[in-house]
């Protein structure tokens, strides 16, 4: 083993959170990962070009056993600040719809911005470093770490756990951070995939590819949002947030006309064209192939001119509140982000830092707090990493 190393601040994981908080802690900072690259989800994201963050983030946004938790450090760095920063490295980024902010480039430029930040702050990055073990005693924490087979003992006065959750493995999610707060003894909720597609065995595979505007409901909340059929279940933006608020064997309720207006279009149709069939005429008003797959749920038979006003009452009612049970969602392999993890009530809102273990901090998806698809996420990272990260620089 090479010799000790004593440093002050030691972070765990080089995502988004862990590149953040390194950015605001101070030099004597080292962040270790065990992935090739740093920041690869913030690569992979918002299709290649980072939904970085939301002009619309509220504390209502975000899921969480604690739902006051959050507020502290969203309200000490918001989307705002965060664009100042953008602003500063001449990212340029365009608004999508809700809110959404993205670079009018590529995501990498955001991975670069953080490491320059951390490298201007004075921390070192390394990477295919993989955590062997850490402890604490009176004098701070004690880590071994490994790289390409040697391994080095590291002495730090404060450790911050940014590792992530649990979601997308083939990047490399693991729970460490779970384990490395049951091992200081720090409660962590249950956790469970999130912003992620429900399955329907065999049900949906004709309708694979077929995308409408949708109103989806699940436990208790509803998003406006499109939905996407695929040859597993349903997908599409709608899909993954109720996703978030579905519990196994609970049902989805979705509205495929949102607009309402849906009635008074076939009403119409039923006064001007009468003859036409109304599968045709219902065709007009939502994709075809999804007329055809509902046919023989609602024996869609016959001429509009056929349909009573009550009968077109009650199939658009029906269309409006389509209620199905998936058989499960995609799990982790897919799943944008992991609901639940380490207990808010675990760790202080202002430091991210555990009450019980000083010193120790938890920050950005590992913790008991997530937000809504839509770049919700990305600012918890950035919020919470700087609240960790200011608070190391200032305690110095």
């Amino acid at each position: 083993m090479d010799r000790t190393t004593t440093i002050e601040t030691l972070i765990l994981g080089a995502g988004a959170a862990g590149l953040f908080a390194a950015a605001h802690a101070g030099g004597d900072t080292v962040v270790i990962d065990h992935a090739k690259a740093p920041g690869e989800k913030i690569r992979i994201s918002g299709g290649g070009r980072c939904n970085f963050t939301n002009l619309r983030t509220a504390p209502g946004n975000f899921l969480g056993a604690n739902p006051h938790f959050h507020k502290s450090a969203l309200s000490r760095y918001t989307p705002w600040d965060f664009l100042d920063l953008v602003g500063r490295h001449g990212i340029a980024w365009h608004e999508k719809t809700l809110g959404q902010l993205f670079c009018d480039g590529r995501a990498t430029q955001i991975v670069a911005m953080l490491m320059a930040e951390a490298e201007r702050a004075g921390a070192e990055v390394r990477l295919r470093t993989e955590l062997v073990e850490i402890a604490r005693d009176e004098s701070g924490f004690r880590a071994v770490i490994e790289t390409e087979g040697r391994r080095q003992e590291l002495r730090a006065r404060r450790v911050v756990v940014a590792t992530g959750g649990k979601s997308i493995p083939k990047m490399g999610a693991t729970g460490l951070a779970y384990r490395i707060a049951a091992q200081f003894g720090l409660p962590v909720t249950e956790t469970r995939p999130g912003l992620v597609p429900f399955t329907f065995p065999d049900r949906f595979a004709p309708l694979s590819g077929v995308s409408l505007p949708v109103r989806a409901t699940a436990g208790g909340a509803s998003f406006d949002e499109a939905m996407l059929f695929t040859h597993r279940g349903l997908s599409g933006p709608a899909m993954l947030q109720v996703s978030s608020y579905w519990h196994e064997g609970e049902e989805i309720a979705v509205d495929l006309a949102p607009s309402g207006t849906l009635a008074q279009a076939l009403k119409d149709a039923k006064r001007r064209e009468g003859r036409k069939a109304l599968k045709t005429v219902l065709a007009q008003q939502l994709p075809a192939r999804l007329v055809d797959h509902l046919a023989t749920e609602h024996a869609l038979s016959g001429n509009i001119a056929d349909q009573s006003d009550r009968a077109i009452d009650a199939l658009c009612d029906s269309l409006r509140n389509w209620r199905m049970t998936p058989a499960g969602t995609e799990g982790y392999r897919t799943a944008e982000v992991t609901l639940g993890g380490v207990s808010t009530d675990a760790l202080s809102s202002k430091t991210m830092e555990a009450k019980a273990v000083p010193g120790l901090h938890f920050i950005g998806e590992c913790v008991d707090v997530t937000g809504w698809l839509g770049g919700y996420n990305f600012q918890w990272a950035w919020a919470s990493g700087f609240a960790a990260g200011t608070a190391i620089a200032g305690a110095r």
